[in-house]
Order: structure tokens, then sequence, then C-alpha cells
């Protein structure tokens, strides 16, 4: 009989990339635990990374090749499967040209290291512009901001919580979400151990999230308005002279248009609009500015709204006129096991523009705005007509629902690239079959730049694939030969980790010693905190620019959103997106092990006060509506939230029953009441506005009582 087997691997959720152990038998998976032994992540693993073993497991998930046929699907081979790609994607360009096509790339491959360099030669290969990414859902903002302030998308100094003794936390939740673009396995243990020598911990929230309690102090703002409490925040440290002139002046220009622009929003001017009071920002900035030692932190709360790129700026900016930034206990940077800032450097660059029937856009990090891409195969003179989905779900991410199905069905060709049948792959002609994250090796690259504990580890794959899957790189590099019209047996696939070996090099190490060590990590020597203002930063000047000509251009649109939200009634309802322990995104859903009592349905929580002044009990059935759309729900008591807010999780919704567990718990798809198409997005990330929502809502029967009724005639 086998002897049980043990391999190392990691997981691919987010950027800690937490240390695995898997136990194999008669070659499959029968168990995944924390690596105890692993040098960093010390043993910790959060359930959604153990969970991943269910999702290997999942009878749901796609098999082979699929061809649409009438109402149903229809097994294909892969040569069958790849030629019929070929043969329309030639087809569609000769006879509409490259715009026909586009591409949409989701969440998980940012976790997929050997996917992104083959995704990019098959869009080059292509010819098309129309390349778009959820990456404008949740986090374009970052990268444009990093890019106008220090000259790479790829610059993201993270707070260095072991040391600080002030964490400044805007919309986070890090006991739910983890930390995005942190590296840290268990940052709750990390803010417990800083609480607990005397750091303070700040949440900036419209809830009293699961984090602040028992960890941290709550100032809860009103949705998007952290801008304007980052600028109060600012003008008061400049009008107080709580400054760090020598920090400043050594590493920042363009200084005064900073303080002009943030002398627009004095915290009197501010305080009804961000729901504090002049005396409490203030405070808040004085507090930061006093600190020894304060680090902030931002994360989806703020992304997601109307003005991200501008509040990362500000941001920044607050960091280091208070001397924090690039600075033991503030906010640093850690190069990794390969210099990330250059890889996303733009110094040399022509600004990366294109003209559009909406205008003229930016790219950001080579993707337009998602919440064009509906707009771009139905309202288009020269529409997308074919699209390649990969591992993303547009249907359930993307705001406006309804109109994006419009836009998948009016679709001449469509192909989706995924583990699980989706929502967006029920209206594909072609569907493909990839691996999971244990059906292929890899190695920790989307960590570069975030980690206070450097390393770098490679894993194999543990399994081979099941039944015909395939990685993601090698179907790209499949479609690419069956684009071009090359024989496949004719043409070798590119070896996938060519391009980490070079970089790899850059750390003195190869996948070939990473593989070979009992424990395939390499911890490398961690950075010194100014080395970002010595080696890092990539702009003309070497110095960060306190206000990028970008961010210049917002003056006009920050100050016409101000007056607006001055200008909104008191009893206005504002919906947020509210995180769970139990998904991420548009993940998860068919894992039934993570189908607790709270996580059946997607309720609207609501602040009691909110209920009970328009006569709704915990648990009634509403109408929730806005100019966008309509959903109904069930309404579930939250006192956490501020009132006038209130709140739903992002990426509910499946359809069909191809995915049981999913279909079984439905729940409803918030984003029905998001905007979509032009000035649906903020035009300096691409970002789209999924937060701070405007709604009514309204007594409604419940569902299984509407149709009774119907069956009655």
């Amino acid at each position: 009989m086998d002897q049980p087997e043990t391999k190392r691997t990691f997981c691919r959720v987010c950027e800690p990339s937490c240390g695995l152990i898997a136990t194999l038998e008669h070659g499959e998976i029968k168990s995944i635990l924390p690596d105890k032994e692993h040098p960093v992540t010390k043993g910790f693993a959060c359930h959604k990374g153990l969970a991943i073993l269910d999702i290997h497991k999942d009878p749901d998930r796609l098999r082979w090749p699929l061809r649409k046929n009438g109402d149903g699907f229809e097994r294909i081979s892969w040569k069958t499967a790849a030629a019929t790609v070929g043969e329309q994607l030639r087809g569609l360009q000769a006879r509409y040209g490259n715009n026909a096509l586009g591409v949409y790339s989701g969440n998980p491959l940012a976790f997929n290291s050997t996917a992104g360099p083959a995704i990019s030669s098959f869009v080059s290969a292509i010819g098309s512009r129309r390349n778009f990414s959820s990456g404008t859902q949740d986090c374009a903002n970052k990268f444009a901001a990093s890019e106008a302030v220090f000259g790479s998308s790829t610059i993201h100094p993270v707070p260095d919580i072991q040391q600080t003794d002030l964490l400044l936390i805007l919309g986070a939740n890090p006991r739910v979400s983890h930390m995005s673009f942190v590296s840290i396995a268990d940052p709750v243990a990390e803010l417990r151990a800083a609480k607990k020598r005397g750091a303070r911990l700040i949440f900036v929230d419209p809830r009293q999230n699961e984090s602040v309690t028992g960890l941290g102090e709550l100032r809860q703002v009103k949705p998007d308005s952290d801008v304007y409490l980052l600028s109060a925040m600012l003008a008061h440290c400049f009008q107080e002279g709580l400054i760090d002139q020598a920090a400043t002046r050594a590493h920042g220009e363009n200084l005064g248009a900073l303080e002009a622009f943030v002398g627009q929003y004095p915290a009197e001017r501010v305080a009804s609009v961000v729901g504090l009071t002049a005396g409490e920002i203030k405070a808040l900035a004085s507090d930061f500015a006093a600190a020894d030692k304060a680090a902030i932190y931002m994360s989806t709360g703020v992304n997601m709204g109307q003005q991200g790129a501008v509040a990362y700026w500000l941001m920044y900016m607050l960091s280091l006129v208070t001397g924090n930034l690039g600075r033991a206990g503030g906010n640093r940077y850690a190069n990794g096991f390969y210099p990330a800032a250059k890889a996303g450097a733009t110094r040399g660059q022509p600004p990366r523009y294109q003209d559009s029937n909406f205008g003229e856009l930016r790219t950001v990090r080579g993707s337009l705005p998602g919440n064009l891409m509906a707009d771009m195969i139905l309202d288009d003179p020269d529409p997308i007509r074919g699209l390649i989905v990969i591992s993303g779900n547009p249907l359930l991410s993307i705001g406006n629902s309804a109109r994006m199905q419009a836009a998948l069905e009016q679709l001449e060709f469509l192909v989706v690239i995924d583990i699980y049948p989706s929502a967006t792959s029920d209206f594909a002609d072609i569907t493909l079959p990839a691996t999971d994250m244990f059906e292929r090796a890899d190695i920790n690259l989307a960590g570069l730049g975030l980690q206070h504990k450097p390393f770098v580890q490679f894993t194999e794959a543990l399994v081979e694939p099941g039944f015909e899957r395939k990685p993601e790189w090698e179907i790209m590099a499949r479609l690419e030969q069956a684009y071009l019209n090359e024989p496949e047996n004719d043409i070798e696939l590119p070896d996938p980790f060519a391009r980490i070996d070079h970089m790899l090099g850059a750390s003195d190490t190869s996948i070939s010693a990473l593989s070979d060590a009992l424990i395939p990590v390499k911890v490398l020597e961690s950075t010194a905190p100014e080395s970002l203002f010595e080696s890092v930063i990539q702009t003309d000047t070497g110095l960060v620019d306190c206000c990028p000509e970008t961010m210049m251009a917002a003056r006009d649109r920050c100050e016409t959103i101000f007056k607006r939200l001055a200008a909104e009634s008191t009893s206005q309802l504002k919906l947020i997106s509210r995180r769970t322990n139990y998904m991420l995104n548009s993940w998860f859903h068919n894992v039934e092990q993570l189908k607790r009592p709270k996580h059946l349905d997607n309720p609207l929580y609501i602040h009691p006060s909110d209920a009970q002044s328009r006569q709704l009990q915990d648990g009634s059935t509403v109408k929730l509506f806005n100019e966008f759309g309509a959903l109904t729900t069930r309404i579930a008591f939250d006192d956490s939230l501020r009132p006038g807010v209130v709140a739903m999780t992002h990426g509910w919704g499946n359809q069909g029953q191809r995915m049981k567990t999913a279909a079984k718990h439905a729940g409803t798809n918030a984003n029905v009441l998001l905007p979509s198409g032009p000035d649906s997005f903020e035009p300096f990330s691409n970002q789209s506005f999924m937060t701070g929502i405007a709604v009514d809502l309204q007594a409604a029967q419940p569902l299984a009582a509407v149709v009774a009724r119907k069956d009655t005639h």
C-alpha cells in the first residue's frame, strides 16, 4: 500500500501566499493544512485558503471544452475548440477590423504568475486595444495614484504595523478581508500585537466593522467622503505648522500646489459632508502629525468610491508631509525578489490614452474602464463583436447587470476560460476548463513590493490536472497559435517560467534552486525604509510629486462632487459594499462549508432607526431602487452602520443550475443598482463607482407571495 505523501505549496487567494502542507494518497489530495515550518507565514492560513480544497474536488467544476448547442452545451475536443476560436477571431477581424475583439481578465489572474505573460502575448497577437480587467472594479485607483505620485504603478508603500505608534485605517476590515495590497499572513495578530504594545489603531469607516471591536477607535464617517477628510487633515497640518519641513523639502516637489488644493477644504467647510465635527477632524490630524511614528492604510471601501485615486494621492501626501513616508513605523516599501518598481515605471513614455466614441480614454495598466465594456458592445459605431473572458465573471462584477447581459447576448462570439461554469459562461459559445491552483506550478509573484518580510516560494503542481483541464497560460498559448493559424503540432509551447527565472536572478536564485530545496522558500533581506527615496521612486526628478498633473485636473471635479454631497437630503440612503468572511468577490459561492446561517442570501443591512422610521421590521421584504435599477430582498438590522447607510455584499446573483450550491443560495446581485457607461468611473483611474450609491426603499411583498398570487390567475 502506498504511504501518504506530503508536499509544500502556498495559497493563491490573496497577497500573503500563506504556506500550506498537502497530504496526498494515490495521486489525490486528501487534506490541506497550514505549514507550521514556513519561515514567514509560520502556520497561518485562513479558512478561505483552506476551503480551496473543496473547490479542487467540486464535481461542478468544468471538465472539458464545451460548445453552445441550442439551449445547452456539448462536449468537444481541445483541437476543435482551439480551431473554432481561431477561425472565429480571424473572421471577425477580417470583417470588422482589430477593434472587433476584446479581452476581459478577472481577479484570480493577479495570483497566477504564469498567466499574465501568456495573456499579454495573446493580446499583442490579436492587435486589439479593447482590453478590460476586474482591476477597474476594485484597485485601479491604487495603480493610477502610485504612477502619478511615484512614477510607477507598482510602488505601494505599506504600513509598518510592527513598529508604528499610530495606525490610521480607512475603508478596510482586516478581520474579514485580510489587507489587500499588504502581504501579511495574519494581520489581525499583528494589529493585536501593536495595540498590546501601546499603538493607537484608528478606523475610518461608515460602519463599526468587525475589526474595530476590540482593536481600535472608530471615526464613523459618511460614505465616499474620505477625500474631504484627508484634505481637511492636510489643510490643518499646513495651517498649524505640523509639516515636517526637512522631510518634505528633501523628498517632495510641488508642495505649494498641494497646499492650495487642500486649502479649499478646511475642517469647518467639510465637517457636515464628512460626518465628523471640525474639532474631531483637526484632532485626528494633530494626533497623526504628533505621533513619533504614524502609518496609514486604505482599501476597498475607498477604492470603490468616486475619487479613489485622489484619496490615495492625499493618503501618500499625509504620510510624506508628516515625515512618515519611507521610515520605520510609517509607510515603507520592500523590493522582494525583483525590483518591481522599475517594471511599472513610466519615465520617458507618452501618456497612455486612446480615442474612442466616448472621448479620450486612459488605460491603467493596459485596461480600459470595465464600466464601458457593455457600451463598447452595444453603442459603439465600431463595436466589440467577439470577447474572450479569462477567469472573470463580468455579469456579476460590473455595474448594471441587465445592460451587461444585453451586451453578452449581442456578441457574435464569446469565449470563457474558467474553473467553473458561471453566470457569464451561460452565454459563451466556447467554454474552456482551467486548472485550479493545486493543478499548476506557480511562484508568489503577487506580493512583490508589498512584503514586510520578503520571501519567494515555488510550488510544483501537486496533482495532474483532472479530466481535460489546462492551465491558463497553456490555453492562451494554444489560442494564440490557433488565431495565427499555425499547426498545433509544429510549434512548441513556451516555457511559462522563463521570464520569472530571469527575474529571480536579481535575488541570486532560480526555479530549480527553489524546487530542489527541502522547503522551497528563500527569505530575502528586508530593504531599509529609506530606500524608497534612494532607489525606488521612478519620477523624472527622483522626487515625490506632491501635486501631479492628473490630480490638479481633479480640482473642478472634486468641487462639483463636494457641492452635490453637501446639498443631499439628510434622509438620503447611501448603499455601501459589505465584505464577508465567506466569499471573495464572486468566489466561493459553490463551497457548501462556507454557507453559514448568515451567508445563505444577500440581505440589505440597515440601521434599526432607518428601518423603523419607514415602518419596517427586521426581516421585512423590501424593494431597493434608484435610477439604475431595482431589486427585492429582505432587510437585516445592523446597528453597526451609521444611520443613513445601508449595505449589501458584492458578487451574489449566480444564475442557472450548473453550480448547484451557488444556485441553491443565489441571493441578489446588488450591481443592478450601480451605474455603468460614461460618467460612472473615475477618469484618472477608470475605477467604477461601487459605493456611496444613492438608493431608496419601500416595503414589498415577499417573492413567494407574489408568485403565489400570479399562480391564482
